[in-house]
């Protein structure tokens, strides 16, 4: 078994090196080297020579096959990018409602060519009718599904998806005279979605639908935020977890027919995974699952390490670039590393319980114990290689992870087996599962309440781009390196995890100091297309703004950070999303002094949703017509009055920020003219710090606003758009008055700090 180990795990290494490193030109010669390479095993005596012999066509195969698969595969999608035109096309899924229109994921059948896995765009209110199996004939311009936000990205071809598609109402349909059997899962797992939303109570539903299919579409950003944060959104990325749930709750049912089982229960388990959308997480997870069955059928004994990178090279021949699917490496991770330390660790801990304690209640002590070291056990492991993937791809470290784990996993399988069976009784017997439905939410409510309370936690979860936490998970790395090489024995990890808390508590302090030191901190926060502005002085926090890309979440995460639970003042400068649309996010997680509003706009959704947010938090209000002042710790804020009209951009607030003799200036989105009047009628002061008007716009920013401040620092809150922000102008301007420019879309957080 392990032979095809060594073979697997260098196909699969190729793969990732030919997706991540290697050009597409190149791949085929490289291919033939590493075969060339392997041959010289032929000349290797003893055990090695297999091995060379294995490494080296292994590393062949996964270049070659995935400069094949670019090559060949992807050419009937390349023929048709860049083209408009007719075509016919099968429905792969349920439809997806978006702001603007709706996305299908479909097949394209172009004459002469097989079908090219697409996500088309329509509009149409018949587009929400349309299901799995449909056929359409859809005239539509097309683009390779190259780029994600306008970045190079393998996103898309990560999930098999070759082409991007939109179409608008250019679209016919022809509805499926009957369900073909590949549409069976999409179907079931539409009936179970909508068994769950009638069974369940609103409270409980959209978690109990993300434990059973991974589609968190319904549920509330605040929910996925916590669970993120606690540690915990594993759960609703259905993988080996439910898996596992699963085939137990089918084995129980079947009994010892140990034949019969494993044919049931592997059966099941794929079209489960279909039924999941056939995500890597839970296709790795049933392949894995399968082959544990299977291997004492065949007598073979089931070796971790060969199943692991075996289905990890059939998913990747499958296809290639799922080596890019951030759930497949975060998948693969938690079980190498559980393969590699759960075992260790749970026979360490549990070494010293008695094996046979006689009487009741110390069998009961000795079967917690076990269970709560298992579950430590399997919890560390899986974070040993996903903490540096979760800090690479989100920024983020759960540190409360572990004990979330540990208070929820014995609650997320009774959730989950509760609400499949429930889905399934209100199938056949919709009151039978509405009843059930409220029994099933008691372990529902117990993890929205844990999570809730545990999440919001000071240092929950802290930001991984401070330099600080970088290299404290560095130590810690480097820690655990030493400890398996030179464990010895007995192999305590005393002193190294003391080092690595030491570290952590350090790092911790450190960043702290680093966003509070000085008389006042300002961190224009990296929330996209947005801006939300976040100052610290003395102990007394402000935030400006509150809008961009789940921004209430970011400027909570950044004071939570610091250990802090409380904002003092929260202003915003006029009624737009980009600026406002995170406030009732950050509500919910944090204790807000006082908000100030512009009085402008009455009948602004916007302003009602906030006003409404602060109410619903027992937040004081104030409205400004004609101008404030705040005291901030040592700093003093002046709230500008509204200067313009015409629009929310004119009409908003500005604010300077004064520290002796540090002033920073936020105009919000008004353009040149209302930044003139601000000159006129502002008195404005040198300032050393101007957060950049308008993200950027070549309406904002203007020189007679420069010519007046005379900013030494300028930064630009932008993401990725569609309005050319910052516009080239801008960025000009601010060079010739002499401004050093930083850009949170470049540079991420941008925190500068007045001593």
């Amino acid at each position: 078994m392990r032979k095809l180990a060594w073979f697997a795990a260098a196909c699969s290494g190729a793969v990732f090196g030919a997706v991540y490193l290697l050009p597409e030109a190149m791949l085929l010669p490289a291919g033939a080297l590493c075969a060339l390479a392997g041959l010289t095993g032929l000349f290797v005596r003893g055990n090695w020579r297999l091995r060379v012999l294995l490494l080296g066509f292994g590393l062949a195969l996964g270049l070659c096959w995935t400069g094949v698969y670019s090559a060949l595969v992807r050419a009937p999608a390349q023929r048709l990018a860049g083209t408009e035109g007719t075509v016919a096309a099968t429905v792969l899924d349920w439809p997806q409602e978006n702001d603007y229109s709706i996305s299908l994921l479909v097949k394209l059948f172009p004459e002469g060519d097989g079908g090219i896995r697409t996500l088309l765009y329509v509009s149409g209110a018949e587009a929400e009718d349309l299901r799995p199996g449909d056929g359409l004939e859809v005239t539509a311009s097309f683009r390779m599904a190259d780029t994600l936000a306008g970045e190079p990205s393998n996103y898309y071809y990560a999930k098999g998806v070759l082409l991007i598609a939109n179409a608008g109402e250019a679209w016919t349909a022809k509805p499926a005279e009957s369900v073909p059997l590949w549409a069976l899962p999409a179907w079931f797992g539409k009936a179970l979605k909508d068994s769950v939303a009638s069974c369940f109570p609103d409270s409980t539903a959209p978690l109990v639908t993300a434990l059973l299919t991974g589609d968190k579409t319904g549920l509330p950003e605040s929910q996925y935020a916590a669970l993120r944060r606690s540690g915990l959104a594993h759960v609703i990325a259905v993988s080996g977890l439910h898996v596992s749930f699963l085939a137990g709750f089918i084995a129980t049912l079947l009994g010892c027919r140990r034949r019969l089982s494993a044919a049931v229960t592997i059966g099941l388990l794929f079209f489960f995974a279909a039924a999941a959308g056939n995500t890597p997480s839970v296709t790795r997870a049933a392949c894995m699952q399968a082959l544990l069955l299977i291997a004492p059928l065949v007598d073979r004994e089931n070796d971790p390490p060969t199943a692991l990178a075996t289905v990890l090279m059939l998913l990747l021949m499958f296809n290639p670039y799922a080596a890019a699917s951030v759930s497949l490496q975060l998948s693969f991770a938690a079980v190498a590393g559980i393969f590699l330390f759960t075992g260790f660790l749970n026979r360490r801990w549990t070494d010293k319980l008695p094996h046979k304690p006689k009487g009741f209640w110390p069998r009961l002590r000795n079967r917690c114990a076990r269970l709560f070291f298992a579950s430590l056990a399997t919890t560390l492991g899986a974070m040993v290689f996903t903490t540096p993937l979760m800090a690479w791809y989100f920024g983020t470290v759960s540190l409360i992870s572990p004990l979330t784990n540990l208070l929820a996993l014995w609650a997320v399988s009774y959730a989950f087996l509760g609400g499949l069976m429930t889905a399934l009784a209100g199938l056949v017997l919709p009151a039978v599962g509405t009843a059930l439905g409220w029994v099933a939410s008691l372990p529902v409510w117990y993890l929205l309440w844990l999570v809730s309370g545990l999440s919001g936690l000071p240092f929950a979860s802290v930001s991984t781009t401070s330099v600080y936490l970088g290299l404290w998970m560095a130590l810690t790395y480097g820690l655990l390196f030493l400890w398996l090489l030179w464990r010895g024995r007995r192999g305590r990890p005393v002193l190294p995890v003391c080092l690595s808390l030491a570290g952590l508590c350090l790092a911790l302090v450190l960043q702290a100091a680093a966003l509070t030191g000085g008389r006042l901190s300002v961190s224009v926060l990296d929330v996209g297309q947005g801006l939300s502005v976040a100052l610290y002085s003395k102990g007394k926090t402000a935030l400006i703004d509150c809008g961009g890309y789940d921004a209430g979440e970011v400027a909570a995460d950044h004071f939570q950070a610091m250990g802090l639970s409380r904002i003092d003042l929260v202003i915003l400068t006029h009624y737009h999303d980009d600026h406002a649309s995170g406030i009732p996010q950050l509500l919910e997680r944090m204790e807000v002094g006082l908000l100030i509003l512009p009085d402008v706009e009455p009948d602004s959704p916007l302003r009602a949703q906030v006003l409404a947010a602060a109410e619903a938090g027992g937040v004081e209000t104030l409205l400004v017509s004609d101008g404030a002042r705040a005291e901030l710790g040592e700093a003093l804020l002046t709230i500008y009055p509204p200067l313009g009209d015409g629009g929310s951009n004119e009409e908003g607030l500005s604010i300077l920020g004064t520290a002796g003799d540090f002033d920073l200036l936020v105009t919000g989105d008004m353009n040149d003219t209302v930044e003139g009047r601000l000159v006129k009628y502002g008195a404005l002061p040198d300032i050393e710090l101007l957060v950049v008007g308008h993200h950027g716009s070549k309406y904002a920013s203007s020189e007679t606003l420069l010519q007046a401040a005379a900013p030494e620092l300028a930064v630009i809150s932008v993401g990725y758009n569609t309005y050319g922000h910052p516009a080239a102008e801008t960025l000009e301007r601010l060079t010739l008055a002499g401004c050093e420019i930083y850009r949170t879309d470049w540079s991420g957080t941008v925190t500068i700090t007045a001593e």
